[in-house]
This record gives structure tokens, sequence and C-alpha cells, in this order.
């Protein structure tokens, strides 16, 4: 039955929808997108940790990755650019990048895996994501956290991948800054998710409780993106 789901044939026996009928195919498709997504929910645990590796195994050079060319990498100032909080929180004041190094940074040497095929071990460090959603006095029993890029990018995350102890709102890659390349002046690191859960040059956090989407989510990606 199982391999029978996993055809075009049971698709269409499942669904009840003709191969024919694009719109009917979408659907179905979209259906069993959102299953994957409650079950990869179901067996996401905080406790789970993503595997962590020596320095000896970091790619050299790590790739850059993002859905424009890197000749076109935006910057901004590092000393004007300030991360916009809203939603959900008590303190919806913008912080600064010196805020953030004020804060205890944690690093973690782990895997990139790209929805592309690709992976790439890299190290990065930064605030955890938790400790600053408890600092602006987020309502943490809300469903999302939005991420919003100066490159027009976005994403979403459940609440429970926020609060994992390895979602990080990175600052450095190595022993300095992240390069432009890598998300500078903040990216958002989360091992546990694909890399298109991981967004790059991070302008605004939100805290909600209506579904956000995502750049990539949108257009027909699975939204929990579990790696």
């Amino acid at each position: 039955m199982l391999k029978g789901a996993l055809s075009l044939g049971g698709l269409s026996m499942l669904s009840g929808c003709a191969l024919d009928d694009e719109p009917s195919v979408e659907r179905a498709l979209s259906a069993m997108s959102r299953f994957t997504d409650r079950m990869q929910a179901l067996l996401f645990s905080r406790q789970r940790l993503a595997r962590e590796f020596d320095a000896s195994r970091i790619t050299h050079p790590f790739p850059f990755n993002a859905y424009y060319d890197e000749s076109e990498v935006r910057t901004v100032d590092p000393a004007g650019w300030r991360l916009d909080v809203g939603g959900l929180v008590s303190d919806r004041r913008p912080w600064s990048l010196a805020q953030f190094r004020a804060l205890p940074q944690k690093r973690q040497i782990t895997r990139h895996i790209c929805v592309e095929g690709w992976s790439a071990i890299g190290d990065w460090s930064g605030v955890p994501l938790s400790m600053f959603l408890q600092k602006v006095g987020a309502d943490l029993r809300a469903k999302y956290v939005n991420f919003r890029c100066f490159d027009d990018y976005s994403t979403s995350i459940d609440m429970a991948t926020a609060l994992h102890p390895q979602t990080i709102l990175a600052l450095d890659y190595g022993d300095r800054a992240l390069p432009p390349a890598y998300g500078a002046p903040m990216k958002v690191r989360i091992p546990t998710k694909l890399g298109y859960k991981n967004p790059k040059y991070l302008a605004s956090i939100e805290v909600t409780n209506r579904f956000p989407g995502g750049y990539w989510e949108d257009q027909g990606y699975d939204w929990f993106g579990g790696s």
C-alpha cells in the first residue's frame, strides 16, 4: 500500500484527483506536504541535538548559497544596523549589534544541509534565539517566529524550533564577524532545519500566531523543513 501511495497511481487513488487536472494534483501534493509538516513536528524534540563536529571537519571554503548570485550580495553598515522586533513581545525596541555582542555567545560546528542535495560543515557562533526571545519578553506560547531579511528573503519556524538549544542568531563565522557572503551582520543558524530555513541578512523578528509562510515555502517547499 505504501509503495502504491508513493506512485502517481497511488496519488490518484488516495486523493481522488485526475492526473491531467493540474489544480487537482497541486491540491493533493499540498495536502501531502502539510501531512509531512505535521509528522515532522510530532517527531521533533528540543532535547534531540544535531550532530556537532571537530574543527578538522569544517568545509573550506564554506559555499555561498542564496536565490541570487554572490556578486549581488547586499551589505549594510554594521554600526547602523538594527534588528526590528515585533509581534507578541513586551519590548519592541530595535537591537543593535553591540547589544547582541554583550550577550553570552554559543559556538557550534554543524552541518548545513541544502535541499539541492549538497551539504557542508561550518563554524558558527552567536546568541541562542531562546535567550533573545526571553530578553524581549516574547510570548513563548505563540506558534511561530517569522524572519525577514534586507535581501527581501523571508522564512518562519515553529516556537519549539526557536527554543531549541542549537538555534542561534549567528554573529561570527570561525574567529571573525560574519562576512557579507555568509549573512553579515546576522544570520539565523538552525542545524535541525534544511538550509532554506536558515535566513541570512536578518532585518526583523516577529513572534506571531498567524502563519507567516516564507519565500520558498510560498512557492511549494515544505514549511517545517527538518533536516
